[in-house]
């Protein structure tokens, strides 16, 4: 049975396990920045992870931010990162869920708009995203590495 939901705050070490599908090469070792900034994490009303869930397994996750914003009518936006799904359990539409729940949480938050980046340039990823409705027609994204 699948469930969609947000994370609790005693498993960060299944989300660091499910993050390894992502980009990491590791779970990272558990130390006192580690755990400080789970708490910080997990103490912010507008830092959402949601999970996909199949029988007690994290198998997807997405991070969903609500940033208050003073333009657009005084209305925050939010910001995905961090899309992942467990390669054992991709295109099954678990992260698919994860971006509703997400969307859920932005409309309550009356977010004017969401937006994530991507690294990729797998078609078959840019070509999830658009089902999902982002596009990347109307913004330019640049990043700078600190």
């Amino acid at each position: 049975m699948k469930v969609i939901r947000e994370i609790k705050t005693n498993e960060l070490n299944k989300l660091l396990e499910l993050y390894t599908h992502l980009h990491e090469l590791g779970v990272p070792e558990n130390t006192e920045h580690l755990e400080k900034t789970w708490n910080t994490i997990c103490n912010d009303e507008n830092h959402h992870i949601i999970v996909s869930e199949i029988e007690g397994k994290i198998v997807s996750s997405c991070v969903c931010v609500i940033i208050p914003n003073l333009t657009r009518n005084i209305r925050p936006y939010a910001f995905i990162e961090n899309v992942v799904t467990h390669t054992d359990y991709r295109g099954k539409g678990y992260a698919t869920a994860c971006l509703n729940y997400a969307k859920e949480i932005a409309q309550k938050a009356d977010c004017y708009k969401m937006m994530l980046l991507t690294g990729s340039k797998n078609d078959k990823t840019l070509d999830f995203y658009k089902k999902s409705g982002y596009n990347s027609e109307y913004k330019t994204a640049f990043i700078q590495w600190l």
